[in-house]
């Protein structure tokens, strides 16, 4: 038995269809279904119930998919903790993160990849939904994202810095130089909401109990980034996390009175896994600049 024959297997076992496993695999079919055969031989039992309209694990196939999973997992932690012991920092990091931390991320980038420009870095926006079954898949190493409401046994937090909801605007909006606004003067407002679904806007419903009948709400856009590219182009005002003027000097953030949640930006990791040198040194940098 061979570690790319459980490849193999698992990829087939996700897919359940030989053609798109072998596509994914940049092998043949004829390749595919060949290494399947002799890990089924070699095992003496069949995984795959094979017909001409679809593909399904057997009883045995089933047994085994968390087994290989849990050897492919292991196999690629072994060769990381060498590969960090031998050598300096290279390879590659995955990183996921929500659009509400592109600013953070950009900030530490400019420095990591100065101090560390032999590493290559994946990285992929998302929503925390699908950032978290991207984490539990091992599609990336860790994400940024604001602390969830619901807890998740098999992810670790670590907290890396405070925001809060705020009515974000132009610096030259005329209530600009406030030093708070309430929500009866944002009644008033033309105003931005992100679309349903995003952290901010849920923690904008608990503060209104899901009622904004009150408010003159113009646009609800589901990208953080989308958001700051209107108000710096109208004269709206953006109900959102204080993070979207971290690093943008002609936007300020005025707190909402009454709003007392504070909004958690975190680090987010697979409970239990290891944490390669790569990702514990871009937590070093991102502890520096946030």
């Amino acid at each position: 038995m061979e570690l790319r024959q459980l490849r193999y297997f698992v990829t087939v076992a996700k897919t359940l269809n030989f053609s798109e496993a072998a596509k994914s695999l940049f092998i043949t079919q004829g390749t595919l279904s060949q290494q399947i055969k002799q890990l089924e031989d070699e095992l003496g039992s069949e995984l795959f119930v094979r017909s001409s309209h679809k593909v399904s694990l057997t009883e045995a196939g089933a047994e085994m998919l968390p087994l290989a999973q849990n050897t492919l997992e292991d196999s690629a932690e072994c060769f990381q903790r060498i590969t960090d012991l031998k050598k300096g920092v290279s390879g590659t990091l995955n990183i996921g993160l929500t659009t509400s931390f592109r600013g953070i991320l950009n900030n530490a980038l400019k420095i990591y990849l100065k101090e560390y420009p032999n590493v290559k870095l994946q990285i992929v926006y998302h929503s925390i939904g699908e950032l978290i079954s991207m984490l539990k898949e091992h599609e990336i190493d860790f994400f940024i994202a604001f602390k969830s409401a619901v807890l998740y046994d098999e992810i670790d937090t670590f907290p890396l810095v405070d925001s809060e909801l705020c009515a974000v605007m132009s610096k030259d909006h005329p209530l600009a130089g406030r030093e708070t606004l309430t929500l009866q003067e944002l009644e008033r407002q033309r105003i931005i909401l992100p679309s349903s679904g995003l952290q901010s806007r849920k923690a904008f419903d608990r503060f209104v109990d899901a009622d904004t009948s009150s408010l003159n709400i113009c646009v609800e856009i589901n990208n953080p980034h989308g958001i700051i590219k209107l108000v710096h182009s109208t004269n709206l005002i953006a109900i959102m996390s204080s993070l979207a003027t971290y690093y943008d000097p002609t936007l300020v953030a005025i707190p909402i009175e009454g709003m007392r949640r504070k909004m958690v930006g975190c680090v987010h990791t697979l409970k239990g896994s290891y944490v390669k040198k790569s990702s514990r040194l871009f937590f070093e940098v991102l502890n520096r600049t946030t």
